[in-house]
């Protein structure tokens, strides 16, 4: 069927214009970390900077400890995104693959936990925390992003198994396989996509939090994690945007690299070589 020629330029235009409205913001960062402090309030304002200054990046990592914030929130997010790994892809199997009496209801109580806002599981977790030790610890953030991620990182892998035909791990276990082993050894190589999926989302909701990072990691500059760092760079009188704006962007560049390692496992179609 062949499209006409207004609507493919109308389809481009949306497109266009639809990247145009999502890229901007990223842009206009750019633009405020390579702009002097004193042209940032000029009207109109300028799109570009006469003169980009590009030195603003080694400045701000000499005069603030963003190397040290950047490998907190790495550490962070990676044990995080491992816990909840380990877990969900139980869990998710569990749910996708067994019997369970309640199993329906039991997945849809796992997602309701999802929908329960981090502000509301602070004040009991910070309770637990200092009973353990753990207030001004990594650990604490490790933990607390767990408990956000594993319950849709559950329903999502659950979700995931349910595409994969049964078959496959029948077809592995009259080889020999143990049922852990067909999980291990056939199931999980043809859920790389999703499971890539899951841990960029949870890698994702881990290094995008502020709320536990600000209530947990407050006795010790040494363990902040970039977003908490970031804002303390908030004068109380002057502010330069232009600084902070350069740490966001150092702060954003992990998860671009992350997001075109994954991307194609993101797009990748082995599920559907695996049927065939």
């Amino acid at each position: 069927m062949r499209t006409r020629p207004s609507r493919q330029a109308l389809l481009y235009l949306g497109v266009v214009l639809t990247c145009g409205v999502l890229l901007f913001p990223i842009y206009w960062l750019v633009v405020t970390a390579l702009s002097p402090a004193d042209s940032l309030h000029h009207l109109p304002p300028k799109f570009w900077p006469e003169v980009p200054q590009w030195g603003i990046f080694r400045q701000i990592m000499e005069e603030r400890p963003i190397p040290l914030w950047l490998g907190n929130s790495i550490l962070a997010a990676l044990g995080s995104v491992g816990i909840s790994m380990f877990v969900s892809v139980f869990a998710g199997y569990s749910l996708s693959r067994f019997r369970l009496r309640g199993g329906p209801s039991l997945g849809l109580f796992i997602l309701t936990a999802k929908m329960l806002p981090a502000t509301l599981l602070v004040i009991p977790l910070f309770g637990i925390f200092r009973q353990l030790g753990l207030i001004g610890s990594l650990w604490s953030i490790i933990l607390a992003h767990a408990t956000l991620i594993v319950p849709f990182s559950t329903w999502m892998l659950k979700g995931y198994f349910d595409t994969i035909p049964r078959e496959l791990e029948q077809a592995a276990m009259v080889d020999g396989c143990s049922p852990l082993g067909a999980m291990f050894r056939v199931i999980l190589p043809v859920a790389t996509p999703g499971l890539a999926a899951t841990a960029l989302y949870g890698f994702v909701l881990s290094w995008s939090d502020y709320a536990y990072a600000r209530t947990f990691l407050t006795n010790s500059q040494t363990n902040w994690t970039a977003n908490l760092g970031i804002t303390t760079m908030k004068g109380e009188y002057i502010t330069n945007w232009n600084q902070i704006s350069a740490a966001a962007v150092l702060v954003a560049l992990p998860i671009i690299v992350i997001y075109l390692f994954l991307e194609r496992y993101l797009v990748g179609g082995l599920t559907a070589g695996a049927e065939k």
